[in-house]
């Protein structure tokens, strides 16, 4: 591995912890436990830092912004008496700067945090469970409890001809030497749809294909609104009942579907597989030492992080729960101090706030209309289009919604779901409102400044009971 040399096991006695990988949820375990005064052993393999830094969260907003950045100058003449454009220049210096930016990200937020903590060995290689620790590269390694944080990769669905067919992923797509004319996106999930409307933007004509709809497990009208904002911008939506085979042809890839019991091709110069990812859970003797996993392969854990194994905890990716890096560096500092000491912290996601970041931003927290049906509770919802914000009337952009999801009993906020530029920087207030257990009434009575997209938090929650349209300005 680049720029760490593994640190030699410490003399005089076992290690309290064994933290197995190296991203995000493995660091987080390692410095909680190291902060306690645990003697650490961090056992990574591979890259160091992870998906989220190396692969993921960072290189994929760097070129989001950037294809953002074209879009915005391209859609500059929706305000009078202005004209602009913009256009990818230099796609190689593009993706340079997105590679120094991993790279010292890389370098300041891993590599040079660990001589910073005495208590954390780092070692380099393949891990397995054995009784008392585990085994590093065939070398017995005594630890008192274990954290697994492996994370995932990305799934390949079993389309006939798959694997004999040049396929892109989220890792590979952002290494391209070229911009390809056109693209496939197969699947419409938070990935898929990030990077499909991504390389839209620069250029690439793209298909995004999937066989329900964008976002699924989202709100249904951010799902239709999202999927016409897409086809606005010239990409194309298709849902697709079945993907029978692929092959390869002289333009690239041709894929053949089934769309509403016909038969179709559609082809493309690449192909992008953006169907899911599945949990590192191979290869770590987890069925041996008797850690149970999840139908989908991921570790099976409680709410204290615990898995089926006593003195075993998972965090992270590997779980298949919650696969969002700042909820692996939650988990992880849960199993840790669980793993120290007496297993009295749970796991809570209740107000765990999730952002798309597509454009609109989607971001969510809390239950789903059909989530709250699903538990019995009963729900009453309310619908506000952005061109009731001012903020968006302003900004000549009222592409979005925002819908609020309360109890029907007490009014108490369960949900909020907001398709809207700057709209993950609205939703940690949803948040806080959903943890403290306000009411639509309390949040629509709170003041909000005028001309922000939060505004648009208030005035669904006074949609509830009223039509705010028929307000003044700032009368709310």
């Amino acid at each position: 591995m680049k720029g760490v040399s593994p640190a030699a096991p410490k003399r005089g006695g076992p290690y309290d912890l064994a933290v197995i990988g190296a991203g995000s949820a493995g660091f987080s375990a390692a410095i909680a436990a190291a902060d306690q005064g645990a003697r650490v052993a961090l056992i990574g393999h591979g890259t160091i830092g992870g998906t989220c830094v190396n692969v993921g969260c960072v290189p994929s907003k760097a070129l989001i912004r950037a294809a953002e950045a074209i879009h915005h100058a391209n859609a500059a003449p929706r305000f009078a008496g202005v004209s602009a454009a913009g256009q990818v220049k230099d796609w190689n210096a593009l993706r340079a700067q997105k590679d120094a930016l991993v790279a010292s990200l890389r370098q300041a937020k891993y590599i040079d945090l660990l001589p910073a903590y005495s208590g954390i060995d780092y070692l380099e290689g393949k891990a397995r469970l054995e009784h008392g620790g585990a085994a590093v590269d065939g070398q017995h390694i005594d630890a008192g409890k274990i954290i697994i944080a492996t994370g995932s990769r990305e799934f390949v669905p079993p389309i006939p001809g798959i694997t004999d067919v040049p396929f892109l992923t989220s890792t590979s797509a952002f290494e391209l030497e070229s911009l390809p004319e056109t693209m496939i996106v197969i699947g419409g999930g938070y990935i898929g749809c990030e990077l499909a409307q991504m390389f839209a933007r620069l250029g690439v004509q793209v298909t995004i294909a999937f066989r329900s709809r964008l976002l699924p497990e989202g709100e249904p009208e951010i799902s239709a609104a999202l999927a016409d904002i897409f086809e606005q911008e010239g990409i194309a939506v298709r849902r697709i009942t079945s993907y029978d085979s692929i092959h390869a042809s002289n333009d690239g890839i041709a894929l053949s579907v089934t769309v509403d019991g016909a038969a179709e091709i559609l082809k493309a110069r690449r192909l992008l597989l953006s169907a899911g990812r599945r949990a590192n859970s191979g290869g770590l003797g987890l069925a041996e030492a008797g850690v149970a996993l999840t139908a989908s392969g991921g570790i099976k854990v409680d709410d204290r992080m615990r898995t089926t194994k006593v003195g075993v905890y998972a965090a992270g990716d590997v779980t298949g729960r919650d696969e969002f890096v700042y909820m692996a560096a939650y988990g992880a500092k849960i199993a840790a101090g669980n793993a120290l000491n007496d297993d009295g912290r749970r796991y809570d996601n209740l107000a765990m706030a999730t952002v798309v970041f597509t454009d609109p931003q989607v971001a969510s927290v809390g239950l789903t209309e059909a989530a709250a049906k699903a538990q019995g509770i009963g729900a009453r919802t309310s619908v506000l289009s952005l061109d009731n914000v001012p903020r968006a009337l302003a900004a000549r952009d009222t592409r979005g919604l925002i819908k609020l999801v309360a109890e029907s009993a007490t009014g108490k906020l369960i949900g909020a779901h907001i398709l809207a530029p700057e709209g993950a920087d609205s939703i940690q207030t949803a948040a806080l409102a959903i943890k403290q257990g306000m009411t639509y009434g309390e949040l629509g009575d709170m003041i909000f400044p005028y001309l922000t997209t939060v505004e648009g938090l208030k005035l669904a929650a006074q949609t509830f009971d009223m039509d705010v349209s028929k307000l003044s300005c700032c009368a709310g």
